[in-house]
C-alpha cells in the first residue's frame, strides 16, 4: 500500500489489486493505487499521483468514461450528505480552468467520510 492509505488507515471498498490489473495500461511505472471506492457502479480511485474517476456507462458497464485529475489541479471539493428522505449524497470537485464542478452522486451506503479524508490528504498533503 502507498503512503495515503497508510496515513489514513482506511480500507478500500473494492479490491485494490483488481483495480490495479484493470487500470495497469494507464498507470505510470512508479504509480501506486492507494485506495479505491465503489460508488454505485462507478469507481473513485486515489493513486500516488492523481485521482481517477471511472464512470461505467450503458447496460453492461463495458463502456467507461475515465477522468484523470492530478491532485494539483483540484482547487476545491464539497460533499453534500443525503437528507432524511434522500438516498444519495453528492460529491463536487472543482478543477482549475473549469468553471463548473465535476459532480458525482454517491449512494447512502458509500464510505463518505473515507472519500472526504482521502481527497483532503491527496490535495492538501501533497502540496
Amino acid at each position: 500500500m502507498g503512503l495515503l492509505s497508510g496515513l489514513l488507515g482506511l480500507a478500500s471498498d473494492v479490491d485494490v489489486e483488481a483495480v490495479r490489473r484493470d487500470l495497469e495500461p494507464m498507470l505510470l511505472p512508479n504509480e501506486e493505487i492507494d485506495l479505491a471506492f465503489a460508488v454505485v457502479r462507478d469507481l473513485i480511485i486515489f493513486t500516488s499521483h492523481r485521482l481517477i474517476l471511472v464512470d461505467k456507462q450503458g447496460l453492461t458497464g463495458r463502456k467507461r468514461e475515465i477522468h484523470s485529475i492530478p491532485y494539483r489541479s483540484v482547487t476545491m471539493f464539497s460533499v453534500e450528505t443525503a437528507g432524511t428522505f434522500e438516498t444519495d449524497a453528492e460529491l463536487r470537485i472543482w478543477i482549475s480552468s473549469q468553471s463548473a464542478p465535476l459532480t458525482r452522486e454517491i449512494s447512502r451506503g458509500s464510505n463518505l467520510s473515507g472519500i472526504q479524508r482521502a481527497l483532503a490528504e491527496g490535495i492538501l498533503g501533497r502540496k
